[in-house]
């Protein structure tokens, strides 16, 4: 009674553990779907959305063709392993269900693919586990699937390009790939083989098989098995050597890879012999090498693994999106249906992993290596229990099979590995590899049920351990590498200014805006949801504002300034996780106030016109940028037609030059070199040389006067006596008065941290004084040194956004990105501004003629208002691109008496 009770408890067992497995799978991909078609109506955040429910279909089938075949497998294999249809059946719901939120038509192909594989596995169940069929036709079977693989050199198509390769067999609509059912063929070839010649496997065996005396095993392999194994092995070379290189032809690379695999697996678990495993990987690296430069698609894909960012919207285009998809996908995923898998090329098949990483995070891809886990220790522990070595050999090498492929592909969609192209096991789109997927998994069915009820002899099972945990840290090492691009390196690349995503998301969730200091938008948003776009309301400033553009990504402000604009900074951490849960996106983006006063922006572009160059207008006692005007301009909302012309244009009209612009400053750095000199003491005579012409718009710097004084050499920017300045200064004052004023520091004009550039190598001060030297400023730098001379020696801190509108707060003033810091004296920065005081209005002012590059003189204008001056201090500086000083100072003296006017 109580062996029957027992036998009772083992039969019901695996049904009980497979039924509730299947349940809960069940149960997954009906949320799954269900979410699926809800996320229309969360991306648009109302109910009035065009839902999706055709995927339905293929959840329906899944339903009733998985319940049929849970029932035939309790009536036809009682003790068969629990783990394999629920691992299955999971694995293909959820690629189906992805593959029809991708592409509803290629998801209704899988759905009928699935049903014919279903249909074949529930007919297969009723085959004998003892598989002497498949043992017995060995050849006959290898040798046909040759032969259709064969078939694809004179007849083959490919359904997706005519461009080729072309792998595939059939027409009208109904396509076969015989490289798929071809691996299936080979394992069984491979361990029928082996198996046949089971005298040869004992004696190269470590253990004695049958009783044998263990010397004389030793013995005999010591006198024939060296000699013979070649002679044994020859066939299984010959005939893989041979399915190797047909495929080679067809360029089918991936697939050949995976077959050297397999040989190798599978010879390796008859033999024991590592000498297999290493010839085999040796192989795999020569053929790597040597295909590198024979095809080009190999070329491409290694090149694209190796280094993909240097041609990351070319060649290494895929790879590169598919880490996008990792890193957007973060650790819970955008969820179904809520992130852009579709930005990825061959998103259903070759990358369908990192869709379903995008939107299920970085749990989503451990969830399914997990699964491939299960199915590892499944089918290892089945060959490990098979009652004879052809369904040892047979279960290790499928499982190696499914493993191993999946492994590939998953490798090559996270930068592990070398593209390849194969597909996912049970997951990809596509009818042969599903096909051959489910009829793998019917053969270790009806293995387990054979290992379960037959006693299994004594072997070695050494090399089936190393096997499984070689899979097993694989995937290990795979899931780790997951984490990394999602985790780890995901933030990185989702501020990368070609991650599309950000502009797809900016179509549902609406972008703060850019203000001037008055509220008036200069950049908005206008639509509705789904619809969204920018507006930007001054094109003039399209170099500062930049744009966000979903083919060129982002630039200027709304590149720095896209956390806030996002909604990402601003709202509360409860917020952002909050509708990242719901809807997979950021909340609302927050406005932003810029320092910007829109008359005096437009005074400065009136005045700059079609000349090349760049104004800064500050206001130096709080560092609030007033007017910032780079010329010459772009229209931002014309980007996509004028993108050719844009970069393709020499006068660079996309450089912002007012904060980028890096210029020779040469003699527009005379007056702190004449503070920094009077602070010490200060020299009293203009040297009696010769002086080289320069500027003379006020003076002649070749003859000047016999009374002439520094003041006036400085402010016409004469060379000789700033370099008489320099040289009595020494090297290291100059380097520490150039630090003090920062021109060895980036400014923070947009909340970013400031960046300290490394001091250049002046060789001498002569160099720098003519334009020379590696030294190099730009126009807002030199705006921040010019202030020292309106303030009394402070330099403020930059401020260019001024304020955000925070959520249920409102305006919030940003603090000052730095501290002000002293110069110069007050009295020794009064003396000087004074000196260089203009004759009518109340500044101080300065013009200077500086080579800039081979064959370019350009033109400074330094100004600022004086110490007597009531109002709020200011400093201007003028770039022009062109050798007019004239032109400058009319320039710079228009913009300061509008100034003052307005103040």
């Amino acid at each position: 009674m109580t062996s029957i009770t027992k036998s009772i408890h083992l039969t019901q067992s695996p049904n009980r553990i497979q039924s509730r497995l299947l349940v809960l799978a069940g149960i997954f991909l009906g949320l799954y779907a269900l979410a699926l078609s809800l996320a229309p109506a969360a991306r648009a955040r109302s109910w009035e959305a065009d839902y999706r429910w055709n995927h339905w279909l293929g959840f329906l089938a899944w339903c009733i063709l998985v319940t049929i075949v849970e029932r035939q497998s309790r009536r036809y294999l009682p003790d068969r392993d629990p783990y394999l249809l629920p691992v299955a059946a999971l694995l293909s719901g959820w690629g189906m269900m992805t593959i029809w939120r991708l592409f509803p038509n290629f998801g209704l192909r899988q759905t009928m693919w699935f049903v014919i594989a279903m249909i074949l596995f529930t007919l297969g169940l009723r085959l004998s586990t003892q598989l002497e069929f498949l043992r017995r036709y060995k050849y006959v079977l290898l040798t046909g699937g040759l032969i259709l693989t064969a078939l694809t050199l004179l007849f083959g198509t490919n359904p997706t390009s005519e461009a080729g390769p072309y792998l595939w067999l059939g027409c009208c609509g109904v396509y076969f790939q015989p490289s798929e059912p071809l691996k299936l063929l080979l394992i069984i070839y491979l361990s029928a083989y082996l198996a046949d010649k089971q005298p040869w496997e004992r004696l190269s065996s470590h253990t004695p098989l049958n009783g044998e005396n263990k010397q004389g095993v030793e013995d005999t392999n010591q006198s024939g098995s060296k000699s013979s194994s070649l002679p044994l092995l020859a066939p299984i070379l010959f005939m893989t050597g041979l399915t190797v290189l047909l495929l080679l032809v067809q360029r089918d690379l991936g697939t050949a890879t995976i077959f050297v695999f397999l040989f190798a697996v599978i010879v390796y678990l008859a033999t024991e012999r590592k000498i297999v495993i290493i010839m085999s990987a040796f192989l795999l690296l020569a053929a790597g090498i040597s295909s590198y430069f024979m095809f080009d698609v190999v070329r491409l894909r290694i090149d694209a693994w190796l280094n993909p960012w240097l041609d990351p919207s070319g060649r290494s285009y895929q790879i590169v999106q598919s880490l996008m998809a990792l890193a957007n996908g973060g650790v819970g995923g955008r969820g179904p249906g809520m992130g852009s898998p579709t930005l990825v090329p061959i998103s259903h098949s070759d990358f369908i992993f990192s869709a379903i990483v995008e939107e299920g995070g970085l749990a989503g891809g451990i969830a399914l290596i997990g699964l491939l886990m299960l199915l590892a220790a499944s089918g290892l522990r089945i060959a490990l229990r098979a009652p004879d070595n052809f369904r040892r050999f047979l279960a290790a090498g499928l499982t190696a099979y499914l493993i191993g492929q999946s492994l590939l592909i998953i490798g090559g969609n996270i930068r592990l590995l070398p593209l390849t192209g194969v597909t996912l096991p049970f997951v990809s789109y596509g009818g042969s590899s599903l096909l051959t997927a489910y009829i793998s998994l019917l053969i270790l069915a009806l293995i387990s049920q054979s290992a379960n009820t037959n006693p299994t002899p004594p072997f070695n099972p050494s090399p089936y351990i190393r096997l499984g945990i070689f899979l097993l840290a694989s995937l290990i090492i795979a899931a780790l590498v997951i984490g990394w691009w999602s985790y780890v390196r995901g933030p990185d690349l989702l501020e990368r200014t070609d991650n599309a995503r950000r502009a797809i998301a900016d179509r549902y969730v609406r972008r703060g805006d850019i203000l001037d200091r008055e509220n008036i938008p200069l950049v908005g948003t206008q639509g509705t949801i789904g619809d969204y776009s920018r507006v930007y309301n001054y094109p003039v400033l399209g170099s500062l504002v930049g744009y966000s553009n979903a083919v060129y990504g982002q630039s200027g402000l709304e590149a720095s300034l896209d956390p806030y604009l996002r909604g990402l900074r601003g709202p509360s951490e409860l917020q952002v996780w909050w509708n990242h849960l719901l809807y997979g996106q950021p909340p609302a983006g927050v406005d932003i106030r810029l320092s910007l006063d829109m008359e005096m922006q437009q005074k400065a572009d009136e005045l700059l016109g079609d000349h090349a160059g760049a104004l800064v207008l500050l206001n130096a006692g709080n560092g609030e940028l007033l007017a910032l005007a780079s010329h010459p301009a772009y229209d931002p909302t014309q980007l996509e037609e004028i993108w050719p012309e844009l970069v393709n244009d020499t006068n660079s009209p996309l450089l912002n030059r007012t904060l980028q612009g890096q210029y020779q400053p040469g003699t527009a750095l005379g007056p702190f070199l004449l503070a920094a000199i009077t602070a010490e003491g200060g020299i009293s005579q203009i040297p009696e040389i010769e002086l080289s012409g320069n500027l003379k718009t006020k003076l002649d710097c070749a003859t000047p006067p016999a009374d002439t004084s520094w003041a006036e050499v400085i402010a016409a920017g004469c060379t000789l006596p700033q370099i008489r300045l320099s040289q009595e200064l020494g090297d290291d004052a100059i380097l520490k008065l150039y630090d003090d004023l920062g021109l060895f520091t980036v400014p923070n004009v947009d909340q970013n941290n400031q960046q300290s550039l490394p001091p250049p190598i002046i060789r001498s001060p002569i160099e720098v004084i003519n334009g020379l030297s590696e030294f190099w400023v730009s126009p807002l730098q030199m705006a921040l040194a010019a202030a020292t001379l309106s303030t009394g020696g402070s330099q403020p801190a930059t401020q260019l956004a001024s304020a955000v509108n925070l959520p249920g707060t409102g305006w919030t003033v940003f603090p000052p990105a730095g501290e002000a810091k002293q110069v110069f004296s007050q009295p020794n920065a009064d003396g000087i501004a004074v000196l260089l005081a203009d004759d009518k209005l109340p500044i101080w002012q300065v013009v200077a003629r500086t080579p800039n590059e081979a064959d370019q003189v350009i033109t400074w204008y330094l100004a600022g208002t004086l110490p007597t001056w009531k109002g709020a201090p200011f400093s201007l500086v003028i770039i022009l691109e062109e050798d007019d000083p004239e032109e400058a100072l009319a320039i710079g003296q228009a913009m300061m008496e509008a100034v003052l006017r307005v103040e």
